[in-house]
Parts: structure tokens; sequence; C-alpha cells
């Protein structure tokens, strides 16, 4: 009997964030760049995978680490390694394509993207060189970030970029300290940045071909959507960063992180490299958007997002990742299933704690509080290139043991779904100075079925009480209202 998997879908404490889910024979592989628990920046560790079998979405291993940033001839002058993409070449090799950066993204954008290579999907990469212009030369169009890889039979297409509308707000990286007289974060002149006028931005997403060797441009980079978005259909979902290509029937979908930051959108093209449409978005991490929720009503702390999509055993969906340590910098790997429609669009779907499972959870046992998919305030912040320090609900840890800290008044935890039978009672495990309650229902606003009496204890203690829980699929929504503060370990049937 397959066992259950709950979003985070890894190990509480991994965090792969920006994945690129692949099928390569008969498992799915996770790429992506690598967080540290309570990281300090982005991608301070090693590339490391893991893997399922596809028709098991449970059983996911690690396949340990695939390459160090070490291996980089750039290392240390920049020591972390950005969000990758794999592609098989044409010669049944596998390629990885990687950007480097040094602290807090500085670096990150001045390229080039590098090349390693391996026998196995996830073996022992090898460094091999950068993409490069025919001459030898690196290749440094544009801006060298984030890229992703298709071989579209036989066709190695790369995708990169990153975007920043200079025009809302024309003063922003001059007052951060990015553009200089002497440098900016791009490593191209202040006037070429700047300059709205100019015919061919190095801002916005771009498109390569590569030759066989997985270095050479075969031919040159493009736009593939206007850079310029005012008066377009991309105009209320630029594109921000997190290229991903993928290629369904004839359509070529293209997925990236808008500058609202929290979202995956899609866009689509009969093309490879122009006449690209915005479709729509695809996940939230805040569950922005879905059905009609504001930002300022977002369901987490909201930042960063990167991922793609990918059909795996005949069901399309979509990886993403979320934040934890009120950071951008300990980010964890989730996913939902989606729906390709007849037309090809792709409905927003909400973020759950059953992700991958298939079918809801069993409401048996025990479950780490961590794998809620909403843990709000009512006014949770919007992620940043920082550690927040103010007080607000969120996922941390201590050693060994997970939680959700600083549960205070007005924090709304949810997990969704779970198949209730023959339910009466909840158990929580907490620890805190708090006094108050913490109340049960099986819906958002929903009828309140029991409340837990909060009160100070200075260890992990598990009270238990009778809850009226009927039969059938419904969500686990608490609500804390008192003083002080606690942290939620556990959560048990």
């Amino acid at each position: 009997m397959k066992k259950q998997v709950f979003n985070p879908f890894l190990p509480l404490h991994e965090c792969i964030p920006d994945g690129e889910p692949h099928v390569f024979g008969d498992r799915v592989y996770l790429f992506g760049s690598h967080d540290k628990e309570g990281g300090e920046t982005f991608c301070m560790l090693d590339y490391t995978v893991y893997s399922a079998p596809v028709d098991d979405l449970s059983d996911w291993r690690c396949e340990g680490v695939i390459y160090r940033a070490e291996q980089d001839p750039d290392y240390p002058n920049r020591k972390y390694m950005y969000a990758p993409d794999v592609v098989r070449g044409n010669d049944g090799k596998y390629y990885l394509y990687y950007a480097m950066s040094g602290d807090y993204g500085v670096g990150g954008y001045h390229g080039p993207i590098s090349v390693a290579v391996c026998d196995t999907p996830a073996g022992e990469y090898k460094y091999i060189g950068f993409v490069r212009h025919p001459d030898g030369s690196p290749m440094l169009d544009y801006v060298c970030f984030d890229p992703g890889v298709i071989n579209d039979n036989g066709v190695i297409r790369i995708y990169y970029g990153t975007q920043y509308d200079f025009e809302e707000k024309p003063d922003f990286f001059e007052n951060e300290g990015y553009i200089t007289s002497e440098m900016n974060m791009f490593n191209k002149s202040r006037e070429e940045i700047l300059t709205m006028a100019a015919r061919d931005s190095v801002m916005g997403p771009v498109m390569a071909v590569l030759e066989d060797d997985m270095l050479t441009v075969k031919e040159p980079s493009r736009h593939i959507i206007p850079y310029k978005t005012k008066g377009t259909d991309f105009e209320a979902h630029p594109f921000f960063e997190a290229s991903s290509i993928r290629k369904i029937n004839d359509t070529y979908y293209f997925i990236y992180s808008s500058m609202l930051n929290h979202e995956l959108c899609y866009a689509t093209s009969k093309y490879p490299d122009r006449d690209f449409r915005f479709g729509g978005t695809i996940v939230s991490n805040g569950d922005v958007g879905y059905n009609g929720r504001t930002q300022s009503e977002r369901l987490n702390m909201t930042g960063t997002t990167h991922g793609s999509i990918e059909n795996i055993n005949g069901k399309w969906y979509v990886f993403y990742h979320r934040l934890t340590h009120k950071s951008d910098y300990s980010r964890q790997a989730c996913a939902e299933e989606i729906k390709i429609e007849a037309d090809g669009s792709i409905r927003q779907v909400e973020i759950t704690s059953c992700g991958l499972n298939g079918a809801p959870l069993c409401a048996r046992g025990s479950y780490p509080a961590v794998i809620a998919c909403n843990i709000t305030n009512g006014n949770m912040p919007h992620g940043s290139n920082k550690i927040f320090t103010d007080s607000f609900p969120n996922v941390n840890n201590n050693g060994d043991e997970l939680f959700i800290a600083e549960i205070s008044d007005n924090t709304f935890i949810g997990y969704k779904y779970f198949d209730y039978k023959d339910n009466e009672k909840l158990s929580i495990t907490y620890k805190g100075d708090a006094s108050g309650k913490l109340s049960i229902s099986v819906s958002p606003g929903g009828n309140i079925l029991a409340s837990f009496d909060i009160t100070p204890v200075d260890s992990w203690t598990k009270k238990t009480i009778a809850v009226p829980f009927t039969d059938g699929v419904a969500g686990l929504f608490l609500n804390y209202s008192g003083e002080g503060c606690f942290d939620m370990s556990e959560i048990e049937f």
C-alpha cells in the first residue's frame, strides 16, 4: 500500500526551491537550487536531487549531491548556484545549466550561464564550460539569469532573463545602490538599463538556440515577449524571472514568475521564439488571485516563487515553493495537481496540504503542524531579500524540532483537505506563554466545533479535546484569539 504524501513533499528539513521537475525513464526528478534551513542568503548549499517513481509520488528518495559550487571556475568569487535546469542532449547525456551568484543576489546577473554534464540524470555532473559565442567568448547577451532548457525534437533551446519595470519605478535600483556610475547589478552600462527608448532593452525573457555541443550559440538570443507590457495582455502580470519551458502537443508553454513575485504564470505560442500570449496564473504561494483573493488577503507570507509543470503518469502537476523562517532564504518544494483544459488553458489552483497525494489526507494519526497550507495573522508581509525581525506566525525550527512559531492573536492556520470518518477527538502539541482560545472549524469562517483553552506551558504539551466532526472531505482550520504567543508542533486525530 502506498503511503501518504503531503506538502511540502520532501523531508521537512529539506529546502529545494526553484523546482524543475522532469520525467526521465520511469522516475520523476526534481532539480532545483538548495537553500539552507534557517539560511542567511539564497541558495547556500550544493545541488541535491530527489526523485520518485512516476507511479508512486509518495516515495521520494534523495539521490545525493549531484554538483558542488566549488566545481565552477568562478567559485569562490561567486559562491552560490541559482535556479538550474537539466535537459537530455541529442547524445543521450544530461546537461545542467545554471548561473552563479554572491550574497543576496549580488553578481547573479553578470553571467555567463555555466554547463555541466553527466551520463545519468542524478549522477555526478562534471563542469564542461559556459554558454558561448562561436568565437569562444562568453555569451553575455541580455541578462543571463534563471536558464530553462528544452530539447525540442533535436533543437536545443535555452530561455533566460530578468526584468524590472524602470518606467514605473525608475529610481529603485539607484536608491538601493545597485546602479552607480561605476557598476550595477546587471553589469551593463547605466544608460543601457535606464534608457527606455532603447530599441532592444537588456530586460525581458529571451531565447537562444544551441549547437549539439550544448555550449555554442547557433542562433542568437531574441525576446520572446515584449519588454514593454503596457497595453498588452501581459500588463497585469509582466515577466520578472524564473524562465521555464514546456511543449505540449504543438504548443509551447512558457512558465515564469511575474513581477507580483508570488505567482507562477504561463504564456503560450505555436512558435518557440515569438507570438506568446498571456495565459493566466497557475499558482500563487499566498493563494492571491484564487477565487478573487487580493494581495492584502494573502493566506501566507508571500515571496519569490519559481517552478514549472510536468506530466507524470498521465497527470499534470505544478511544482512551486513556499517560504519559511520569515525570509526568502529557506524555501520548500510543494506541488499541486493541475488540469490542462481542452482549449489548452490552465486554471489557477489553490495551495493545499495534500498536494501530490491524489486524494485528501486520512484524518487518522498524527501530522506535523507545519504541513499547514495557510498561515496568516491577517497582515502577512511579502518577502524580500531579507530576514524579517518583526513577529508574525511562520514555519521555523530548533534543531530537529519543526513547528509553527509565533502564533498570536488573530492567527489563522488551515489544512486542506482531510477525509473524516468516525473522528471524535483532536490533539495539538504546543508550548509558549499564550493565554486564550484556539477554535476549530472545517471551513474558513464556518461554525466553531470546539475550542482548546491555551494556557502557558514551558515545554511541549499535548492537549486533547472532543470535536463533533462530520464524516466527509473538509479542511481543518484553527483560529487563535488571546494574549501572548505559542508554537505548535503536531496535530493528531
